[in-house]
């Protein structure tokens, strides 16, 4: 029903910063509440941060607060993870997700089982 495409990975140094991108297809976008996660190698696919439908309220894992910011343009169907004060740590594939409105109580955010599509990913590699 929709498809995600992550963008702006790259290789950056420690300290750095990074934006990526996910564009969404179709005319729904505004429908789903959008997150980020990320996974690194060997680890579980862990959860970064939410953005609300309208943009009015974002979310965000206590380890990113403060360095990372999820926003959403609907206009353009896109969200975005601007990424400051990056770490080794940092390293992962980052993944956009969307998530239907759910029944209350039937799962919680920070959980990739509340996601119903995915993207591919883009890598971010933080060198020190």
């Amino acid at each position: 029903q929709v498809q995600l495409v992550e963008s702006g990975g790259e290789l950056v140094q420690a300290g750095g910063s990074l934006r990526l991108s996910c564009a969404a297809s179709g005319h729904t976008f505004s429908m789903y509440a959008m997150a980020w996660f990320r996974q690194a190698p060997g680890k579980e696919r862990e959860y970064v941060a939410r953005v609300s439908r309208a943009g009015l309220n974002t979310y965000y894992a206590d380890s990113m607060k403060g360095r990372f910011t999820i926003s959403r343009d609907n206009a353009k169907n896109t969200v975005y993870l601007q990424m400051n004060s990056l770490k080794p740590e940092d390293t992962a594939v980052y993944f956009c997700a969307a998530a239907a409105p759910r029944p209350t109580g039937t799962s919680v955010h920070t959980d990739p089982r509340a996601y119903d599509y995915w993207g591919q990913g883009t890598q971010v590699t933080v060198s020190s």
